[in-house]
């Protein structure tokens, strides 16, 4: 399941782009032409134009390279891009976007869906919509008396809807709202133990999550693709219960900071902080999973798991820069202390492309090690974007 919300929130924080005003007179659309996809300054492969020119729907097929999907896979997802109508000076405002996406990765995973993210500035207003279905294949991690860590493949069929509406405070750049997500999993075990562990019973095998939530979030970057400079922070709080009409109850509290400095023109320095809290009793798969590249998603997890990690670009020239990152991560659980838990760590390296230089936006790949794993991604924008 969380690999499939994972793929949901990916296909829109990856691949939305700015647009122009639809209030202003257009040109005529001139026939395509390859001169479209070059820069007017430079004269090299640049998608701004294209993005301007025939905005609306931009059909894109994206790698999926997660381990926890299997590697490898490939999803399409065409995006209807809307300018929002209002503009103010000095602040930015996002475009209305509409996506939809259809996925299949190596280990037979597969899903579909669509989301819609918009904003009404005047009514100082934001929102976020979407939904969908999926049949994944995740393997969890769980240690074992006997015979130590055991590896558990689990198959999941899984229905989503969830929705956001959030209220800025004055234009303080500063958001309150409402949030509500809604899971029905059927999950079924695809391991060789001769007995169900002791932490998976029919309820697990066949339940329906509901939760209502509390949301704030504050943006100051100058750029919500590839960040120069500015603060991010978002803190959500979340209930399971009967009264939300789920059959577990639990609470989740999450909290993401990234901060980024440009100590140089060419120098771009970021910082990220994610805390997730847990209380209560939840399936095991909802528990919170360590996030960073190179990790599998649900290859540690807690009751608690705390993530800081800082990535350096460094832009050679206008078009192509390199990055290297490093983090450190733990997932503290009812058992083991955040002391005496395993430190989980992660570094790589990557470099990116300028593919929209009016949008700021930057492309590339990402390779990626970890304690015991290896991972490697393509990145849209900012691989941050991808995992908040």
């Amino acid at each position: 399941m969380k690999a499939f919300y994972c793929l949901v929130l990916f296909s829109l924080l990856t691949f939305t782009v700015s647009a122009q005003d639809k209030s202003e007179v257009q040109p005529e659309k001139e026939k395509f032409s390859m001169k479209v996809l070059k820069d007017s300054l430079d004269g090299k492969l640049d998608l701004s134009d294209f993005l301007i020119s025939y905005h609306g729907f931009i059909p894109v097929i994206q790698l999926i390279t997660e381990p926890a999907l299997g590697g490898i896979g490939a999803m399409f997802t065409p995006v209807f891009i809307q300018p929002n109508k209002v503009h103010e000076k000095g602040k930015y405002i996002p475009p209305n976007i509409t996506a939809g996406f259809i996925g299949y990765s190596a280990n037979k995973s597969w899903g579909g869906g669509a989301m819609r993210s918009a904003s009404l500035p005047k009514q100082h207003l934001k929102y976020k919509v979407g939904g969908g279905y999926g049949d994944m294949n995740m393997d969890f991690f769980r240690n074992f008396p006997v015979i130590g860590e055991k590896q558990l493949g689990l198959n999941f069929n899984s229905a989503i809807f969830f929705g956001n509406i959030l209220r800025e405070v004055g234009d303080t750049d500063l958001y309150f709202g409402l949030q509500y997500l809604f899971l029905h999993n059927k999950v079924k075990p695809e391991f060789d133990l001769t007995e169900l562990p002791d932490f998976i019973d029919d309820k697990t095998l066949n339940n329906k999550l509901s939760n209502v939530g509390v949301n704030m979030q504050y943006d100051k970057r100058d750029n919500v693709f590839t960040p120069n400079k500015g603060l991010y922070f978002t803190s959500a709080f979340r209930v399971n219960a009967s009264w939300t009409g789920s059959d577990y109850d639990y609470r989740n509290w999450n909290i993401t900071a990234l901060q980024y400095f440009q100590l140089k023109p060419k120098w771009v320095s970021g910082f990220r902080f994610e805390g997730n809290l847990q209380f209560g009793d939840a399936p095991f798969y909802m528990e919170p999973g360590v996030n960073l590249r190179g990790v599998p998603m649900a290859r540690y997890q807690g009751q608690e798991t705390y993530v800081v990690e800082t990535e350096q670009r460094y832009d050679f020239t206008k078009r192509w820069s390199a990055v290297a990152f490093v983090g450190a991560a733990k997932a503290p659980t009812k058992e083991v202390s955040f002391i005496d838990s395993e430190l989980i760590y992660n570094y790589g390296t990557g470099f990116r492309y300028l593919i929209a230089r009016k949008f700021n936006m930057r492309t590339g790949i990402d390779v990626a090690w970890s304690n015991e794993d290896f991972g490697w991604y393509i990145v849209f924008g900012s691989a941050w974007n991808n995992r908040n």
